[in-house]
């Protein structure tokens, strides 16, 4: 038996005014559908616009407009509503003619209650059919829509992993997550706020589609009302319409979506994307730009590793060029001091060798002595540390 749960709305039109009685009263109200009656089709097409019923049962042989005419008019209006004709015996050129033009089936009059109900019940279960079928290819293309947004997402998330260990430009990397947040998003503008070394204060560090005076404010400090509580709280945030009316973003953004870039355990910055519309952000749309965040603080922590890296490979630097000058420096006294030894030796000797002729005393010989030995303990040391023994 048919039920409302199957079918709702039925316009029924006809000139007889039994008929009407019969199908309102006697069948379709008792089988609990909705039910409007026409008797003639001006009168139904404006009943059908109004009612929007989910079946319509018309007689052939309608004053003025017939209907087929009422059949014609409807499809002619966008209107698809399953019908059935009904008609006395003679009219199946006519009947023929209404099905070549979309009804459903054919009752010839007289009719009996039984054969109604079955011409009524095939009738809807094809339409039960047509709608399931139609939900199922809605879900379909729906199932479709969010593989294909998934796999969106996964590819830009996996490319701007790539972007992170691969780009040590800070302003490109920020760039790149900016673009890859409002396209994962949908989004219409971004932007990265980092907090100042040493300070409270939020500077913007990059952007992408902000109104000229907000953009201006780059690498400069800028408050947009709301970053400042999420840095307080450590956690993302979803905001729209009304609610964001009382903050300074409202003025250029109907709906942010803003999250925390940390860096262990603490908020350094935020990330943010907003839609000119207050068009909410979904809940799948927040935990991507999370993700996103998670790269700038990777890219962050990289940036000061690299940073440190470079420092101690400058450091190292400095001190090899200062130890390479030190050693020149060394090289060349120990140079000067061998050769004024092997002059001041050679002087002592000849001295020793002229004592006699030049009637040195035998104490001045003993001292020449002691210092010879001096020089030479000192010109073996200089030897040893040049690298250059004496011979």
């Amino acid at each position: 038996m048919v039920t409302t749960s199957k079918l709702g709305k039925i316009l029924v039109v006809d000139e007889d005014p039994d008929i009407l009685d019969l199908l309102e009263r006697q069948i379709l109200r008792p089988l609990g559908y909705q039910v409007e009656t026409a008797g003639d089709s001006s009168t139904a097409i404006q009943k059908s616009l109004q009612f929007g019923p989910d079946l319509i049962i018309a007689s052939l042989t309608l004053p003025g407009l017939s209907g087929k005419d009422l059949l014609v008019a409807l499809r002619s209006q966008g209107t698809d509503v399953p019908m059935i004709v009904t008609a006395p015996k003679g009219m199946e050129t006519d009947a023929i003619q209404a099905f070549r033009l979309g009804a459903r089936d054919y009752l010839v009059k007289p009719f009996r209650e039984a054969e109604f109900v079955a011409a009524l019940e095939r009738v809807v279960r094809e339409i039960r059919l047509r709608r399931e079928h139609r939900q199922l290819a809605e879900q379909l293309a729906e199932s479709n829509r969010q593989l294909e947004r998934r796999v969106r997402e996964l590819t830009t998330l996996f490319g701007l992993g790539k972007t992170v260990t691969s780009t040590t430009h800070q302003g490109q990397l920020f760039a790149k997550l900016i673009e890859g947040s409002l396209y994962i998003t949908e989004a219409d503008l971004g932007w990265v706020l980092l907090r100042k070394e040493g300070s409270e204060q939020l500077v913007l560090r990059a952007e992408m589609n902000l109104p000229s005076g907000a953009a201006k404010k780059l690498h400069q400090p800028w408050d947009d009302g709301i970053s400042s509580l999420v840095m307080l709280s450590g956690e993302a945030l979803a905001i729209h319409g009304e609610g964001l009316t009382k903050f300074k973003l409202a003025q250029f953004s109907g709906a942010a979506l803003i999250a925390p870039i940390s860096v262990k355990d603490q908020p350094v910055g935020v990330i943010s994307v907003g839609r000119t519309a207050p068009r909410p952000f979904t809940e799948r749309q927040l935990v991507m730009l999370e993700a996103v965040a998670d790269y700038a603080s990777i890219s962050l922590v990289n940036a000061r590793l690299f940073e440190a890296l470079e420092d101690r490979a400058q450091r190292l630097e400095r001190e090899i060029q200062r130890s390479t000058e030190r050693d020149q420096v060394d090289a060349k006294w120990l140079k000067d001091v061998h050769r004024n030894l092997r002059a001041a030796q050679a002087e002592i000797a000849s001295l020793m060798s002229k004592r006699q002729a030049a009637r040195l005393s035998k104490e001045l010989g003993t001292v020449m002595n002691d210092i010879e030995s001096v020089l030479d303990g000192i010109s073996d040391i200089v030897d040893e540390r040049s690298g250059d023994p004496t011979p």
